[in-house]
């Protein structure tokens, strides 16, 4: 049976940014093994990834486009601008990120990728055993120290609340030039509101003619995706004033929030990563910034000898923040978009999308939330601790 140090399944953001620090930080005698999905349903379809951060980053030579100026509409109209400098907005399409691994992973001498469906995996004295069919349909086994698995899990746990976000989105070319490619529309309110959750447009600009423009809702369920052609049709023609476009590409995906506790470990030597141990933010979708601080710490943690166990992807307080919010959007104390414009229209944008990533003190988060509906927030907190965790059908 072939031993490797790591091994690593799905090569989505999680287990290819994984695969990518422990290349760059462990001993060239290390043996990584990625194994990839073949081809077909539980491959992850193609992505685009936002996130933001200060200056040259890691993986800025897979980034389509970023920004340092962000919009928000109000349901009613009224723009607020910000720039967000120091920081930048940044947006990589999960195909160009692929390729760049594919160049740069290659390198370290002891890693290998090979596709195949893990069927199990079993636990072991000295690690774990991961046995997969290949894409010939062949079956073999593989024996590894750590194994760090990526794959989407068959439920989530139990909950107090789960939204979903989903959304459908076109990358769209116009005749004339409607976009400002300086600027993100982060969230646009003017598009009629669910009576559960919140719907907003994001529209992502890469030029004077082209951008990302995607209709997205937090809401119990998902619509048939003719509501989503709809939606952005009435978004683009009547809103943004389009005449002519071309859809180039779409782009739809699911992203559960909720206030489940994920667990990071599922036997000795096998971690879970990505959004199957808990890396997405319950309160906005992000992921993949939160994926870069877990997978960094895990490659040092091996590096140093240490265990290489993921890191809570969330701060107590964030976890307990975001566990209001949900309550109060899924059970109609808070108006969504109301909620967001009032935040975007009396804080900074940097300061927020620090406050997002986890970065800001206790009383910073106090003075951020001053400015949102004290009322409705305070009914949501007392009532949270008497809503009872319960099973989510689906993840």
């Amino acid at each position: 049976m072939e031993r490797v140090g790591v091994a690593i399944i799905g090569a989505g953001a999680a287990g290819l940014s994984l695969a990518d620090r422990l290349c760059a930080t462990g001993p060239r005698s290390l043996t990584v093994r990625l194994i990839d999905a073949p081809p077909g349903p539980l491959r992850p379809p193609r992505r685009t990834w936002c996130f933001w951060e200060s200056g040259a980053g890691r993986y800025d030579a897979a980034v389509t486009r970023s920004w340092s100026k962000l919009r928000v509409h109000s349901p009613q109209g009224a723009a607020f601008d910000d720039c967000i400098e120091p920081l930048r907005y940044k947006m990589i399409r999960s195909d160009d990120f692929e390729r760049l691994m594919s160049r740069r992973l290659p390198e370290h001498p002891g890693f290998t990728q090979r596709e195949g469906t893990v069927e199990r995996i079993d636990d072991a004295a000295d690690g774990a055993r991961v046995h997969l069919r290949t894409s010939d349909g062949k079956q073999e086994s593989l024996s590894a120290r750590w194994v760090f698995d990526s794959r989407p899990l068959k439920s989530l746990p139990a909950a107090r609340t789960t939204l979903l976000q989903h959304f459908h989105g076109w990358f769209i070319r116009t005749e004339q030039p409607v976009f400002d490619p300086a600027r993100v529309e982060l969230m646009d309110f003017r598009t009629p509101q669910p009576r559960s959750g919140l719907a907003f447009f994001y529209a992502l600009p890469t030029s004077r003619h082209t951008a990302l423009v995607e209709y997205t809702q937090f809401s119990p369920a998902v619509l048939r995706q003719q509501e989503y052609g709809r939606a952005l049709q009435a978004y683009i023609r009547q809103v943004l004033g389009v005449g002519t476009f071309d859809i180039q590409e779409t782009e739809s995906g699911v992203i559960p929030m909720t206030d489940a506790r994920f667990a990071r470990r599922s036997a000795p030597s096998v971690f879970r990563i990505g959004a199957a141990g808990g890396a997405t933010r319950p309160s906005t979708g992000y992921t993949f910034a939160t994926i870069q601080r877990q997978t960094d710490a895990m490659a040092r943690a091996l590096a140093q000898g240490r265990a290489p166990a993921p890191p809570r992807p969330h701060s107590r307080r964030s976890q307990a923040m975001d566990a209001v919010f949900l309550n109060g959007l899924a059970h109609g104390r808070l108006d969504g978009s109301e909620f967001f414009t009032r935040l975007f229209s009396r804080v900074r944008m940097a300061h927020l999308l620090r406050f997002l990533d986890g970065d800001t003190t206790l009383l910073q988060d106090i003075a951020i939330g001053l400015h949102t509906p004290i009322g409705p927030m305070l009914r949501s907190t007392m009532e949270l601790p008497t809503r009872r965790r319960r099973p989510s059908p689906r993840a």
